[in-house]
């Protein structure tokens, strides 16, 4: 394994952290409406649990009203159940095959939790980075260990795999501002 095999690895592992931290930044509810919002309700649809964009059209009609257009009439119970039990937060309404979500608003504390939990993904994905970047350097000082690089390709190593841990670290404390501000927002 070459130096450039190490740091290609590292940042392709790095970068699959970003966008694990995206989708879960987009799960956390903010104030506004956004489809995106019921990815992770699921409901029951022939025995199996399927996402409720897999059994409905899910639109938005203004900044605080999602519609869910079911495919099939029989499917708008079960979807607004779904909905309903979910951790969002949300009390449906169902008029006919079409289900209306309000978004309620989030208040002051609400929002302070939110932001925490925003906080709390980040670091997480701050820890696997750098697990990442500790995974490297065990190469690199394993490889001088068998004496396949020398100890100045490993330093030269160790300081592209840091630069690299350093723009991740940046990029994901880019983001969580970007959530708490858009949850801080009213």
């Amino acid at each position: 394994m070459s130096l450039s095999d190490i740091r290609r690895s590292a940042d392709e592992r790095m970068g699959k952290s970003i966008e694990a931290l995206k989708a879960s930044l987009a799960k956390i509810r903010t104030g506004r409406a956004h489809a995106g919002i019921l990815d992770h309700v699921h409901v029951e649809y022939y025995g199996s649990p399927v996402p409720v964009s897999q059994v409905a059209n899910v639109t938005v009609i203004d900044a605080r009203t999602l519609s869910v257009q079911v495919w099939e009439k029989t499917m708008a119970g079960p979807v607004e159940k779904a909905i309903r039990e979910s951790d969002l937060g949300l009390n449906p309404i169902a008029m006919g095959d079409n289900i209306r979500v309000p978004m309620p608003a989030l208040t002051e504390e609400r929002r302070r939790d939110l932001t925490k939990v925003v906080r709390g993904e980040g670091e997480d994905t701050k820890v696997a980075v750098r697990n990442l970047r500790r995974e490297a350097n065990e190469t690199l000082k394993k490889l001088v260990k068998d004496k396949e690089i020398s100890e100045d390709e490993d330093r030269r190593g160790q300081d592209d795999v840091q630069k690299l841990t350093d723009r991740y670290v940046a990029e994901i404390d880019k983001l969580v501002a970007q959530k708490e501000a858009e949850i801080m927002t009213v």
